[in-house]
């Protein structure tokens, strides 16, 4: 569980400080949906997402292994980094495009994921469900912001 969670934590660390980089000029400055949450909203709701994350990797993990569980993990750790590459091209890069196009892909990868972790573990694949459902909401929200400042 711990190695779940230091990745997660890695992952979470890294995309907020690209996002830092940003959130109070360049992102203050862009038109934004009646819908968008408030900036201190983000932190907890994804440090609670993160910790799901690492909780379902672990448990699948723990009836399967890696191993033997290769493509599901494969696609855990692709999403990941989707999840990552995107705080990179919407804050980092300042590109609400390129951060739409790579969020939609993402938003495919962890339903696919989730599917396949229920597959092997319920538990795991419902513990992504909310991820998924922020995920999806983000996306809508990266999509109104791109056409809002485009």
């Amino acid at each position: 569980m711990i190695a779940f969670m230091v990745l997660c934590l890695i992952i979470s660390a890294f995309g907020g400080a690209v996002t830092a980089t940003s959130v109070n000029d360049w992102y203050a400055t862009l038109q934004k949906p009646a819908f968008n949450p408030p900036n201190w909203l983000f932190g907890p709701v994804w440090t609670v997402i993160y910790f799901l994350i690492a909780l379902s990797g672990w448990r699948v993990w723990l009836k399967r292994g890696i191993a033997n569980a290769k493509v599901p993990f494969t696609l855990y750790a692709t999403q990941l980094t989707l999840n990552l590459a995107w705080s990179f091209l919407f804050f980092g890069a300042q590109a609400p495009f390129l951060g739409l196009i790579d969020i939609v892909i993402l938003l495919v990868l962890i339903i696919i994921n989730c599917a396949m972790f229920m597959k092997i573990d319920r538990l795991a694949g419902m513990l992504l469900v909310p991820y998924a459902l922020w995920v999806g909401f983000a996306t809508l929200l990266n999509g109104a912001i791109w056409h809002l400042n485009s």
